[in-house]
């Protein structure tokens, strides 16, 4: 079953076959946590937004038209629920660095732990956080989540060169955030 493309399970979906929803959750449902723990930090709200992506999904079947990539299609519903979340909740996290730090020990699925661990992974996750929202964004759709410029690009509704400008600039943002934390350590 795994032979069968994003794109037709989807197609599948949308014309009424609603048990392919169950495969592609089944094949994104951690990038998607990924994505969503990046940005967050906090492994219930990021279940609980992908649960959202592929409700969404469901509601919005009708709109997928198989010409572009299903993974693209899905960013751009991911997006929207953590915007539609953030708008909702803004003024109301009471998440403080330091708690943010007791949080990192609980992290499984996050691909960076798996690679690396120790102090400067820490300092440099604490910098990705201190970043601006936007820029947490497109640091986690391009580096952590290895998508191409010219998807990020299609989510983001940008050109490809203006997805490199902003990944330079976010690179720049976050090197300047870690050289200012790893100074008070």
């Amino acid at each position: 079953m795994d032979s069968i493309s994003d794109n037709a399970l989807m197609l599948k979906v949308r014309d009424g076959d609603l048990d392919k929803l169950g495969l592609l959750f089944e094949r994104y449902k951690k990038i998607l946590f990924g994505f969503f723990y990046n940005m967050s930090h906090d492994a219930g709200l990021s279940e609980d937004l992908v649960q959202n992506v592929f409700m969404r999904i469901l509601k919005y079947r009708a709109g997928f038209k198989g010409d572009g990539e299903f993974k693209v299609w899905m960013f751009h519903i991911a997006r929207n629920v953590g915007h539609d979340h953030y708008r909702k909740t803004k003024g109301k996290e009471t998440d403080e660095i330091d708690n943010w730090k007791d949080k990192l020990g609980d992290d499984n699925m996050n691909r960076e732990v798996e690679i690396e661990k120790g102090e400067d992974l820490d300092l440099l996750r604490l910098a990705l956080k201190r970043l601006d929202e936007e820029k947490r964004e497109i640091l986690t759709l391009s580096k952590l989540e290895g998508m191409k410029y010219k998807n990020i690009g299609d989510i983001l509704n940008c050109s490809e060169g203006a997805v490199k400008v902003k990944v330079f600039r976010a690179l720049q943002a976050l090197k300047q955030e870690y050289m200012y934390l790893q100074a008070r350590v």
